[in-house]
């Protein structure tokens, strides 16, 4: 059993930053990979990014290319999501989600996560 608790959301205007952070139970944090994932009102819940269990890999969506960073401390069982140059679409509660497959590669999919926090609500101003 993986418990995900997320922290760092809140309120921002545009062109600010936020950090994320995720925080695992489990002794074997650092053989999964890690995602996040983001719903707006609305709207289906979305692929942001995922890093893989070493944190050498990392995949992004088109959406925040460049602009949102996820890495992870093994160490410290978390996962983190530096947010910058945050526009008014990125408003939503954003999700990380543990893939216990063992991928090198990390996946896009939503059913392809197995773990789920409970979310932390994202909301930026314009």
């Amino acid at each position: 059993q993986v418990q995900l608790v997320e922290s760092g959301g809140g309120l921002v205007q545009a062109g600010g930053s936020l950090r994320l952070s995720c925080a695992a139970s489990g002794r074997t944090f650092s053989s999964y990979a890690m995602g996040w994932f983001r719903q707006a009102p609305g709207k289906e819940r979305e692929f942001v990014a995922a890093i893989s269990w070493s944190g050498g890999r990392s995949v992004y969506a088109d959406s925040v290319k460049g602009r949102f960073t996820i890495s992870r401390d093994n160490a410290k069982n978390t996962v983190y999501m530096q947010m910058n140059s945050l526009k008014p679409e990125d408003t939503a509660v954003y999700y990380c989600a543990a893939d216990i497959s063992r991928t090198v590669v990390p996946r896009q999919i939503r059913h392809q996560y197995d773990y789920w926090g409970q979310g932390t609500q994202v909301t930026v101003s314009s």
